[in-house]
């Protein structure tokens, strides 16, 4: 009702340059109606409120929870009180320092007064920022100042709201502001004990200056949010102003009362010209006349205001400004004030990456990237811009934003184990023969075995790998042939055999030959292929085919005659008409007398352990002989003598020979045919 009411009264209210009110009747109405409304008197409870900047700050007693607070704060259109800066903390003080009036000290006793930091249940505590996770009721964006009573406690199951902590004995002391203590926000049926009160803010678009006085009188000022004081260093826009002259001695009292108003963008005013209250009797005696700088005595009761040097006097006659149109600093932010050459006016003017808004009052950045002034990745900053390359690319020249290519495979920095190739912007990494790339990054190369996965691998019959290569064998009794991959039977075989034709080296040194079993060759060549094509064919194998390896060490060198050979190190190459291989897949033939000394150890051992086994069953079929004879000569002990024991029988010639003939084994007489299958045995 208020709000409306006194937007009545600023269209009812006389326009600049108009001679005569318009609606004069309906302006006295209005006034009347003003008038009756119970915050309109003097005699009103002057409150705790304190305006400066945009805002004005009010504090409250009340063992309220902190959502009744808020309400109590919003129905009057502002909101519990943020705190984002030091000075907005001294401005909040003030305000309390109002409400613990001396008189009002209660006992010594610490008290809370609610703020409009909050944080949600469900929201946990971030110890990294300054408010902790917690956020301003009233919106916008965190600030970076904090005063902490003590470490915040770490809940996300509750909401968790912020106050004020005072010492309520105590006057508030500049130097030491109130301290933020944060605890449960408590519950219209059950307060929290030690909350005292609230403090809530009200924003603004402007303020007007206090009202002077160039008499006695008493000025009383009315706010949108219908706190009454008559202290304020700032009113704020839509105040009602009421004016009440005389000093109550007597003279006859006069009221009068006034709006803020917008006279222009940023220019707020009361409407009215020269001092208030003035008196003949005082003139310039009473507070200067009303006037802010100087005060020019007419005479006659009369007097009128005046300015400084440098300074010009106002429309209201009372208040003087400064010539200079930049001393009001009417430039925001990084702008700077320019006077103009009629030192009436300014123009704003901003640093180098900056531009006007669109009040051209204020700065606001310049987005450089816009123009694309880098080759590749462009970082827009107040005030300016930096570059970025992408990986790969490192920056050129200074400022000339362009970036060049970064060599990773330079001397000394290159990341692969063998060979780099660079290229725009990156690199790739390659391998020599018989190595493929490896590693997570594919910067190593790991070496290809050729003998894995087959047989032989390539080879006909045995296969070394090599770093990076393999070279072929064969066993005893074959030697390598001409194309490095086959096996051919040795010339210096003792007999006769089937398989490979029997061929001697340069040297004329005859080779041994394998058994039957091993002389086939793994490799069959079709009908109508030449040898020469056999050897392209084998030799054109790639040299990270999988085949299986062959240690070396299974072919020795020592042992009976026997010999085996192997080409070098390098692949297998084509083979000239005399049989000598081209280039450097020559072949070496070596002895290999190691492998038929082991064969011929295990021959020797397997015919030992047969003949312990025939002698041991030959002297377990002797101790059952022997026993049994015992027994037979035991029996005989025991039967009765008869008259013919005492005789015996006279030997045949060839019962003598064949006793003659008796061999004897261990104290036993063995039989001659016992003997002669043992001896062929």
């Amino acid at each position: 009702m208020l709000q409306l009411l006194l937007s009545l009264l600023g269209l009812l209210l006389p326009a600049e340059g108009d001679t005569m009110p318009r609606m004069s009747t309906s302006m006295g109405l209005l006034l009347l109606l003003l008038l009756s409304q119970p915050w309109a008197g003097t005699g009103a409870d002057l409150e705790a409120v304190v305006c400066a900047g945009t805002a004005c700050y009010t504090a409250h007693w009340g063992k309220l929870s902190a959502a009744e607070a808020q309400h109590h704060c919003s129905t009057n259109g502002g909101n519990l009180a943020t705190v984002k800066s030091e000075e907005e903390a001294r401005h909040v003080q003030r305000t309390l320092a109002q409400l613990l009036s001396p008189e009002a000290l209660p006992a010594a006793r610490m008290g809370k007064f609610w703020i409009g930091l909050q944080r949600e249940k469900g929201k946990c505590l971030d110890p990294s920022l300054p408010l902790k996770n917690f956020s301003w009721v009233g919106g916008g964006e965190d600030s970076s100042y904090a005063n902490w009573h003590k470490q915040v406690r770490s809940s996300c199951i509750s909401k968790r709201c912020v106050s004020l902590l005072l010492d309520l004995s105590l006057p508030l002391l500049p130097s030491h502001l109130p301290k933020w203590s944060e605890g449960p926000c408590g519950s219209p049926s059950s307060p929290r004990s030690n909350i005292e009160g609230f403090v809530c803010k009200f924003s603004f678009k402007g303020m007007c200056r206090p009202l002077a006085l160039g008499g006695p009188g008493q000025v009383t000022y009315t706010t949108p949010f219908q706190a009454t004081s008559s202290s304020l260093e700032a009113v704020p826009f839509a105040s009602v102003a009421n004016v009440a002259c005389g000093d109550g001695d007597g003279d006859e009292s006069k009221s009068q009362y006034l709006l803020c108003k917008e006279k222009s963008p940023d220019v707020f005013d009361w409407g009215s010209s020269g001092p208030l209250c003035v008196s003949p009797k005082y003139g310039c005696n009473f507070n200067n006349g009303g006037c802010q700088q100087d005060c020019f005595d007419g005479g006659v009761g009369t007097f009128r205001c005046g300015c400084r040097p440098g300074f010009q006097l106002l429309d209201d006659l009372v208040t003087c400004v400064s010539r200079n149109p930049c001393s009001s600093s009417p430039c925001g932010g990084e702008a700077t004030c320019i006077p103009g050459p009629d030192g009436e006016s300014y123009t704003c003017r901003c640093p180098k990456g900056y531009q006007l808004d669109s009040s051209q009052l204020d700065c606001v950045d310049v987005d450089e990237c816009q123009d694309s002034p880098c080759s590749q990745e462009c970082i827009n900053t107040p005030g300016g811009f930096h570059c970025k390359c992408w990986v790969g690319y490192e920056p050129g020249s200074p400022g000339d934003g362009v970036c060049q290519d970064v060599d990773e495979c330079a001397p000394g920095h290159s990341p692969c184990a063998q060979g780099c190739n660079n290229t725009d912007g990156s690199f790739h990494c390659s391998c020599k023969e018989g190595y493929v790339l490896a590693g997570e990054d594919s910067t190593q190369c790991q070496d290809v075995d050729e003998c894995a996965g087959l047989v032989h691998g390539l080879c006909d019959s045995l296969c070394f790998n090599t770093p990076g290569s393999f070279h072929c064998g064969c066993l005893p009794g074959w030697e390598l042939a001409p194309n490095g991959v086959s096996c051919t039977m040795s010339a210096m075989s003792p007999e006769p055999q089937a398989g490979p034709p029997q061929e001697e080296d340069e040297g004329g040194n005859k080779e041994s030959t394998m058994p039957p079993a091993a002389t086939s060759s793994p490799t069959r060549v079709p009908e109508g292929t030449s040898e020469a094509a056999l050897t392209a064919k084998r030799t054109s194998l790639p040299s990270y085919t999988p085949i299986a390896s062959a240690p070396p060490e299974m072919l020795g060198s020592t042992g009976p005659p026997g010999v085996w050979t192997e080409p070098s190190t390098q692949h297998p190459t084509t083979v000239t008409s005399h049989g000598e291989s081209a280039g450097r897949g020559s072949v070496a033939t070596q002895s290999d007398d190691g492998t038929d000394e082991q064969k011929l150890l295990l021959f020797y051992i397997l015919g030992t352990v047969v003949a312990i086994l025939l002698l041991l069953a030959l002297a377990l079929g002797l101790l059952v002989f022997r026993k049994q004879r015992a027994k037979r000569v035991e029996m005989k002990e025991k039967k009765p003598q008869s008259a013919t024991d005492s005789y015996s029988w006279v030997p045949e010639p060839g019962d003598s020979r064949a006793a003659d003939n008796q061999y004897r084994f261990l104290g036993c007489i063995l039989p001659e045919e016992l003997v002669r299958k043992w001896i062929i045995l």
